[in-house]
């Protein structure tokens, strides 16, 4: 279905616009234009799928097959990536590794059935280019279905993405711009709109929040005001639910949690969605908090509800991971001035794509990593095809979640526990684009 600008944001959804190719759903990566700050600014020059808004939104069913035909309109090579999905290694976008880059002018079906339901993204993934295409707006949700979703009155998926504008309106470089943080922005967008975005809902309505960190490097934290929101899923898994510590959600480029909570049951009140200013960045420039979205109840009173309840866990993830006969391995990440060669690394490059896997181990092998973080900035790994438990510091147990990436501070480690059951070469790369780029990347072999 097409959507109109207007219809999309008056609903508080996106949606790309689609077409159809041989059964396939097309996307064309292509030129285009957006009005990414408040009217009267002219629309900034963007880079889309099919014309449509950056952050765009596709929903497919738990079981079926997916067939996305990439069309690359760009004068520079691509490929995607799809994060959150434990998808067939062939399918999983790591140029140099699971397929060659897509040329300008030529396309690549990607085919795969998702094996569970959940919240995902793609995202742009040819190195050194990948960095821009996010920049410039090449990247949106992917939501696959639950068989039996629970009931709520507004499904709301919620993108937040960061734009470097110069003083004519124009995205600016340097692309991958891979010296410090990565690259970042002051104008902010959410579901490719100038924030806030306004949302009327009648009192009591319940609603399921899919937010996502689109930025290319942006740190941040999320924060609810006069709202109570449950984490029912994080990374597109489900979890035990819970309130977040201060009702804040720190959040890495690329993390994705599902949130559910209820407006109040009294009319003409607001609850807000913010983001925190600074947050996790190690400068944060003076920012104030911002409203990303706010909700407003309008008209008559809902029914209650029964209390939130947990989604179905997933039951192809293991219940246990036994550590004690896990692979270890520690990674140290170090940047710029510490090593010749690529700007960033792990271990001083051992195991980079062009070279041997990390580890190589028979399928059903349990791996733990140690992600050390001797660099003065905040950094986020991504562990492609598998999800992991993030294990407590004296690895005795792990957290109640699973997670496709984790967020290290500055001298910080921490470690994470999988069962490797994906077959495949599998990247482990940074969700900060511009640092993947700059060469934190490395790989290990599922056989």
């Amino acid at each position: 279905m097409l959507f109109s600008r207007r219809q999309i944001f008056a609903a508080a959804l996106v949606a790309p616009a689609v077409a159809r190719a041989d059964d396939a759903t097309m996307l064309e990566a292509k030129a285009g234009a957006w009005r990414l700050l408040p009217e009267p600014a002219a629309q900034t020059p963007v880079w889309t799928f099919n014309g449509g808004p950056p952050g765009g939104v596709l929903r497919v069913k738990k079981g079926e097959e997916v067939r996305l035909r990439l069309d690359n309109g760009l004068d520079q090579p691509m490929a995607l990536h799809f994060q959150g999905i434990r998808i067939a290694n062939a399918m999983d976008g790591a140029v140099g590794l699971t397929q060659a880059a897509v040329p300008p002018g030529q396309s690549f079906e990607y085919r795969f059935t998702p094996p569970d339901s959940g919240f995902c993204w793609f995202r742009p993934s040819a190195f050194p280019f990948a960095a821009e295409q996010n920049a410039r707006g090449l990247n949106g949700l992917l939501i696959v279905e639950e068989p039996e979703p629970p009931a709520v009155d507004l499904d709301l998926p919620l993108a937040i993405e960061d734009w470097r504008l110069d003083d004519k309106g124009l995205i600016s470089g340097p692309f991958p711009d891979t010296g410090g943080e990565g690259w970042m922005g002051d104008a902010l967008t959410v579901n490719a709109s100038a924030p806030p975005l306004a949302i009327e809902q009648k009192p009591g309505s319940r609603i399921r929040l899919r937010l996502l960190n689109a930025c290319n490097a942006r740190l941040m934290s999320v924060i609810f005001d006069n709202l109570n929101p449950m984490v029912l899923a994080i990374d597109g898994q489900p979890c035990d639910p819970f309130e977040p510590a201060n009702k804040m959600l720190p959040m890495g480029p690329g993390a994705r949690f599902d949130v559910m909570f209820d407006l109040p049951r009294e009319a003409d009140a607001t609850g807000a969605i913010k983001l925190r200013g600074g947050g996790l960045r190690s400068d944060s420039r003076g920012e104030a908090d911002r409203d990303l979205a706010v909700f407003t109840t309008r008209g008559d009173k809902r029914e209650a509800r029964a209390p939130i309840a947990a989604l179905p866990a997933n039951p192809m993830l293991p219940r246990e991971i036994r550590l004690e006969t896990a692979r270890r391995l520690d990674l140290t990440i170090e940047g710029p001035g510490r090593t010749p060669g690529p700007v960033w690394t792990f271990n001083r490059g051992a195991g980079a794509i062009s070279g041997k896997p990390l580890l190589s181990v028979k399928r059903g092998q349990a791996i733990s990593l140690g992600f050390i973080n001797r660099t003065p900035v905040a950094q986020s790994i991504h562990v492609h095809g598998h999800a992991l438990r993030v294990l407590h510091l004296l690895d005795d147990g792990w957290e109640p979640y699973w997670r496709d990436a984790v967020v290290i501070a500055p001298g910080r480690t921490v470690r994470v526990a999988f069962v490797a059951d994906n077959p495949g070469k599998w990247l482990i790369d940074s969700t900060i684009l511009d640092h993947t780029a700059g060469g934190l990347a490395a790989w290990f072999e599922v056989l």
